[in-house]
């Protein structure tokens, strides 16, 4: 009778760790969510960007800020 009274605790106690675990990530995620942008959908009249010019863009953008970096870096003064 005891060993079946502290399996039952044991496992009441796991579902209500799993579920307070379950409500902690669902704030979480509610609150990245709105921080995600949903694509906007394109008017038929203009030309969006094809996929091969945005990573092309973002490339360009990426290495720019690299080099910038690196700039900064190289205009500090030595130690």
């Amino acid at each position: 009778m005891g060993s079946e009274m502290r399996a039952l605790f044991s496992l009441v106690g796991l579902l209500v760790v799993v579920a307070v675990i379950m409500l902690i990530a669902k704030k979480q995620l509610q609150a990245v969510a709105p921080a995600i942008v949903p694509a906007t959908p394109v008017a038929a009249g203009t030309n969006a960007p094809t996929v091969p010019e945005q990573a092309r863009s973002a490339q360009q953008k990426v290495l720019q800020d690299v080099n910038r970096a690196l700039e900064q870096g190289a205009a500090r003064p030595s130690d």
